[in-house]
């Protein structure tokens, strides 16, 4: 069973700091493509951060600057670090990866189960 599990989330000032991380498991034969989301209360999920499998990144324009998404190949893990954080950025944070399971010969979109981030004014 494939999973991925988000952890990082929390309340943070305004002008502060926070990094995500999530961590895929199970029986994974490879993993492409590996993005964040974001959904704020009342709109439409967003694409936050994309990283394919060799390193090349893509962020929003209203985090650019400010969010670094990276991965580590080795531990089937994306990251978001996350600075000079405004209360716009308050959403629920998912991770979204394409992977292959062993068993399987496609890869499938699996999600996160998200984690709250709350930045205060």
């Amino acid at each position: 069973q494939v999973q991925l599990v988000e952890s990082g989330g929390g309340l943070v000032q305004a002008g502060g700091s926070l990094g995500l991380s999530c961590a895929a498991s199970g029986s994974i034969f490879s993993i492409n493509t590996m993005r964040w989301y974001r959904q704020a209360p009342g709109k439409q999920r967003e694409s936050v951060a994309t990283i394919t499998s060799d390193g090349n990144t893509n962020t929003a324009e209203s985090v650019k600057g400010r969010f670094t998404i990276s991965r580590d190949n080795a531990k089937g893990t994306v990251y978001l670090q996350m600075n000079s954080l405004k209360s716009e950025d308050t959403a629920v944070y998912y991770c979204n990866a394409e992977i292959r399971a062993r068993s399987s010969y496609i890869y499938r979109n699996y999600w996160g189960q998200g984690t709250q981030v709350t930045v205060s004014s």
